[in-house]
């Protein structure tokens, strides 16, 4: 059966179609999630893709987690529907409290455009079950607020519960304990800073990213 995968696309949000088409290239369905959107049925995963949603405008995600696509968002989740937040996704996520932790400005306080290596670091979550633990990826990262903090009571329990789900290699951003990306409670929902859906093909330099995008189209 073909999973179908909504990528919600707020005012701002600019990798949508390049989301869709890493979902489709891998044989599932893409359908796009205006944020007016209250109803997800018939949806199997959930994609919340990069770029500014609402202008970035307070801070990254600050106004996106009160549309009502996000209510549906955070109910589809409960119900244990697969969720991926790439970039400013993973930031929507924090800030509407799927996710733990936020996204501060990167040390240096530069915009960072460059492909990195992470680290997979465990393979029970939606988006890294058919990777190995271990498994180093080559992605692609386009942030400038990508530094993920959190409280030294919530990294310990990040670390103890095994919900670091990837690693940067050689931390580009300053992030805490060199995380790239995090998973909640019961493992269903994932973000992450790097650009999984840009590293499909290799004429984008990368095919590393199909590992992440076959276990999500595989976890519903």
């Amino acid at each position: 059966m073909t999973a179908t995968v909504g990528v919600a696309v707020f005012p701002g949000t600019n990798c949508e179609l390049d989301s869709i088409h890493a979902v489709e290239t891998l044989g599932g369905d893409g359908k796009i999630l205006w944020h007016s959107t209250k109803n997800l049925s018939g949806v199997d995963a959930v994609i919340i893709p990069g770029g500014f949603a609402h202008g970035d405008y307070l801070r990254p995600g600050a106004i996106a987690r009160f549309s009502p696509l996000m209510s549906a968002i955070a109910k589809f989740a409960k119900n244990g529907g697969p969720v991926l937040g790439i970039c400013n996704g993973f930031q929507v996520l924090t800030e509407a409290g799927l996710l733990p932790g936020a996204l501060q400005k990167n040390n240096g306080l530069k915009f960072l455009c460059k492909t990195v290596q992470v680290r997979v670091e465990t393979e029970n979550t939606t988006l890294t079950r058919k990777a190995e633990k271990g498994m180093e990826l080559s992605l692609p990262i386009n942030h400038f607020e990508g530094n993920f903090t959190c409280d030294l009571d919530t990294l310990n329990s990040l670390i103890d519960h095994d919900r670091v789900v990837l690693r940067y290699c050689d931390n580009p951003n300053g992030s805490i304990d060199d995380i790239a990306g995090v998973c909640n409670e019961t493992r269903n929902v994932v973000g992450l800073m790097p650009h999984p859906e840009r590293a499909c093909d290799l004429l984008l330099g990368s095919e590393d990213g199909k590992v992440l995008f076959e276990s999500l189209l595989g976890s519903n």
